[in-house]
């Protein structure tokens, strides 16, 4: 079964950091597919055309916001069981809540641990 890890960000950096950590877990196992968006408009078409299994979401963004986003995904019957991991440079209380509330299933502060981020890949799925 291929699994599908989807990166969204529109810091190309925090892009290339975040598919790079992840290119030992893809290299572990080759039902990985790794794609990424660079803003919320993007990241909402390829969530419903690709039903990816985890999705790394940056909240502030153009376009479409992270949690917005993310209240559209987990309202949808289709895409309600997408894993959704908030990744912000936001960590108060506050933003944690707000990811809450609009259906994050993890909040994940930046500058982020590499190996959190293949630690969480490989337990949604299942690895």
């Amino acid at each position: 079964m291929k699994h599908r890890i989807l990166i969204v960000d529109d810091e190309r950096r925090t892009l290339l950091l975040m598919e790079r950590a992840l290119r030992d877990l893809q290299d572990e196992h080759e039902d990985i597919e790794i794609v990424t968006a660079s803003n919320g408009e993007e990241a909402l078409q390829m969530i419903e055309s690709d039903k990816p299994d985890l999705v790394y979401l940056d909240i502030m963004m153009p376009h479409v916001n992270g949690l917005d986003v993310c209240k559209t995904v987990k309202s949808q019957q289709e895409t309600q069981d997408v894993y959704i991991v908030m990744l912000t440079a936001m960590g108060q209380e506050g933003d944690k809540q707000s990811a809450k509330d609009a259906g994050a299933d993890l909040y994940l502060t930046k500058p982020f641990d590499p190996d959190k981020v293949v630690d969480i890949a490989r337990e949604v799925l299942d690895l």
